[in-house]
């Protein structure tokens, strides 16, 4: 199968499972796995932060550093869009006691600054104490600029707000900028960073943040469920991940581009946005679910669960593109 629903489907590569599989390891919940160990302080350094924690998800990974900012009773500013809010089962409410405060996305991804300003609440008992502002970036395979992410992270802490970040695809946003990692962490008090989507992990995600904000989150952790025992294996597996992968985003991008401009030539086909590795695309409302039978008939699978969304990965070549924009072309031939 040609699998495009997401960049989560990807598999490790043969080298990747020896590394998993040669892995040194301990007990991480006693703190003496080594290679969790190795990796954790890695990450960290790469990221600019004091500290980082391995968690099994990235829902997890953000549901604990959301809780780890707010205390029950607290809100976190976050946008209409973003996976914290939308798509990660209303965790911050029911396991967080957090309240949630949406704003709707521009169109770019990013939080217009004078809705966040307008959506922080006054110290008063009537209301539920703003706390955090939580962004997302890529967003929709979109990277927010960073002159926005500046002016927003700052406004921020001038009104007494922590930041976070839920930065699952921040790797794309690093090639596509061609930035480091620490620039794109350095604005945020935490960000929750993802090693199973473009590189290519069986699992991993992690959180880094200060030494403080980090010790609370592994409390935070067990109490979730989220203490693991020997998860070197997994730690092995974002190790090589950081090391070999994640300059091959660059091709991710490249092929979503190419993918776009094959699907614009179809008639009634409006590509509604392209950006990094992601091409969401509108098709007449009468072919969405015949052109998916069609697709999945052909080896190609699709996901409209997000609208029509095509994520490319690491498992997608360049002759998979051509066929993918082949087989509409024949569907579209025929109808």
């Amino acid at each position: 199968m040609i699998d495009l629903r997401s960049d989560t489907v990807t598999r490790p590569t043969p080298e990747m499972l020896e590394a998993m599989m040669s892995a040194p390891l301990g007990d991480d919940v006693w703190g003496d796995d080594p290679t969790v160990n190795t990796f954790q302080a890695n990450l960290a350094e790469l990221a600019g932060k004091e500290a980082a924690l391995l968690f099994p998800s990235g829902t997890q990974s953000n549901l604990v550093g959301l809780m780890a900012h707010c205390e029950r009773g607290d809100e976190y500013i976050v946008g209409q869009s973003a996976h914290t809010y939308r798509y990660e089962g209303g965790g911050a409410a029911v396991l967080g006691s957090i309240q949630p405060q949406p704003i709707e996305n521009a169109a770019d991804g990013t939080l217009p600054l004078e809705k966040i300003s307008a959506a922080i609440k006054a110290d008063d008992c009537h209301f539920a104490r703003s706390k955090l502002l939580a962004l997302e970036n890529t967003i929709g395979g979109k990277v927010l600029p960073e002159e926005y992410v500046l002016k927003a992270t700052e406004l921020a802490r001038e009104r007494g707000l922590t930041t976070h970040l839920d930065g699952a695809r921040l790797f794309n946003a690093a090639v596509a900028t061609d930035r480091s990692l620490k620039q794109l962490c350095l604005p945020f008090d935490s960000v929750s960073l993802c090693f199973s989507k473009g590189l290519g992990t069986p699992m991993g995600s992690a959180l880094v943040g200060s030494q403080a904000l980090i010790d609370k989150a592994r409390r935070l952790r067990k109490m979730v469920g989220g203490g693991m025992r020997q998860v070197g294996i997994i730690a092995a597996a974002c190790q090589y991940a950081l090391d070999h992968h994640v300059s091959d985003l660059n091709e991710d991008h490249r092929r979503a581009a190419r993918l776009a401009v094959g699907l614009a030539t179809l008639p009634g086909v409006d590509i509604t946005s392209q950006a990094t590795n992601m091409v969401f695309a509108r098709f007449p409302d009468n072919h969405v679910q015949p052109l998916s039978a069609w697709l999945k008939e052909h080896g190609i699978l699709i996901e409209l669960l997000y609208a029509t969304r095509f994520v490319i990965h690491r498992d997608i070549n360049d002759a998979d593109i051509d066929k993918v924009i082949a087989v509409m072309e024949a569907y579209f031939s025929r109808h």
